[in-house]
């Protein structure tokens, strides 16, 4: 080993769950796979276990470092593993520029490779590989993961990697995890939120808070659960609906879902004195309850005059408008027309993650004259035949206020989170 094997085992001992440091002891199989909750440490043990093989890894193959971006790859791992705080000595032995190619770890050269679509396999064939780290493996494209296992050529070839759980479909849960074949060549080391002991308690309490349902059960238990059903199964009508909006001391933002063809829906957002967010109005326009077309000048001057009356509050104008970003030449349109819009964070699965905590911590209200949302809220259901191939999707069905709702939250979070109240 690297530094004397006394003070590694007790820089282990002082810093590392229990758990952590069975499965570094227990690393020596060609594949090791760290799955589970989020914080639970799981990567960092990975790490060290990468760490303690490089030394002894082959010197006729190459050594790699894969995740979904070469910045994610930096900021999960690389980054982590430069601390001295959280790899004592170690950290020394490791030199990486943000956003390298390549990187030096006991002065072995270190391919730095993202993996973000089907192609990137090409980044790596003709390779004879010594050594792999993969970051949040289930976010590889499959044809990557196979390629990779052609390319473990060397002998004594082995790959770490970790990862969160996803879908009981997942390519990597049927094809590896759960696969008997597999097994012999593969050990994996299940981690929850609690086996991590070295947690602040009040972090822990955080982390549970935030995450509800779906969520939950992925980012705190470590499950391997599927996305079905209702979407926001957390919702409760009798209470989340509201007929008396508290004083807003904050307009926070509009949303749009812009639709030529399909509806097109805002929702307007506040922060009210009793600190939730409270979407307070909407507008929607449906091509089926007319026979007039609207042009895009059309829809941003009904937009402007909704906002020039809101029921009870008259003329509002909020620190965002938020569009769709597929609708540039309409964000365009608002431009002209007096507005200041911003392109929506479309980032799917983080937007509903967040919608879905705000609801399960009672920070989201619905005003009662919001129809077409509610309608929405109870609709909106995963797709199944998404989940069968391992995939979380919404059905794209009846969501265009439910994704006005995200554009507006997601986009503009650094601007109200912190003036919540806390979650009970």
């Amino acid at each position: 080993m690297p530094t004397s094997t006394a003070r590694s085992t007790q820089f282990l001992l002082e810093r590392f769950s229990p758990k952590q440091i069975l499965s570094i002891s227990a690393a020596n199989r060609r594949i090791n796979l760290w799955e589970g909750a989020v914080s639970s440490g799981k990567t960092i043990a990975s790490a060290w276990a990468w760490m303690m093989f490089i030394p002894q890894a082959s010197t006729t193959g190459e050594l790699v470092m894969i995740g979904k971006t070469r910045d994610s790859i930096g900021r999960n791992v690389l980054f982590p593993l430069m601390n001295p705080e959280i790899f004592g000595e170690l950290a020394a032995q490791v030199d990486y520029t943000p956003g390298a190619p390549t990187a030096k770890i006991f002065g072995r050269l270190v391919h730095v490779i993202g993996a973000n679509d089907i192609k990137a396999e090409t980044k790596i064939r003709g390779m004879t590989c010594a050594g792999a780290y993969v970051d949040e493996a289930t976010l590889l494209p499959e044809p990557f993961w196979d390629m990779l296992l052609t390319r473990m050529r060397a002998t004594g070839a082995r790959i770490y990697a970790s990862t969160n759980p996803d879908a009981p479909t997942h390519w990597l849960k049927t094809n590896f995890i759960d696969e008997p074949e597999q097994r012999a060549s593969m050990k994996v080391f299940p981690f929850a939120l609690d086996d991590n002991v070295h947690l602040d308690p009040e972090y822990v309490a955080h982390i549970k808070r935030t995450n509800v349902g779906l969520f939950y059960k992925r980012f705190v238990l470590g499950q391997w659960v599927a996305a079905q059903g209702a979407i926001y199964d957390m919702f409760d009508h009798q209470t989340q609906v509201v007929d008396i909006v508290p004083m807003i001391r904050k307009w926070v933002s509009v949303g749009i879902d812009y639709g030529a063809t399909n509806p097109t829906h805002a929702v307007l957002i506040g922060l009210a004195d009793d600190r939730r967010l409270y979407v307070v109005s909407e507008y929607r326009y449906a091509r089926g309850t007319s026979n007039v077309t609207l042009t895009q000048a059309d829809t941003s001057r009904r937009i402007i005059q909704w906002l020039d009356d809101v029921p009870k509050y008259g003329r509002v104008r909020p620190s965002y408008v938020v569009v769709d970003p597929s609708a540039a030449s309409f964000k365009t349109q608002l431009l002209q027309d007096g507005l200041n819009p911003t392109a929506a964070d479309n980032d799917v699965q983080d937007g509903i993650r967040l919608v879905s905590n705000l609801l399960g911590n009672d920070q989201l209200m619905i005003h009662s004259s919001c129809r077409e949302l509610l309608k929405e809220m109870a609709s909106y259901t995963w797709d199944p035949k998404a989940a069968l191939e391992g995939r979380d999707a919404p059905l794209k069905q009846n969501d265009h206020g439910v994704d006005a709702l995200r554009y507006a939250l997601k986009t503009t979070r650094l601007l109200w989170q912190h003036q919540l109240r806390r979650a009970a």
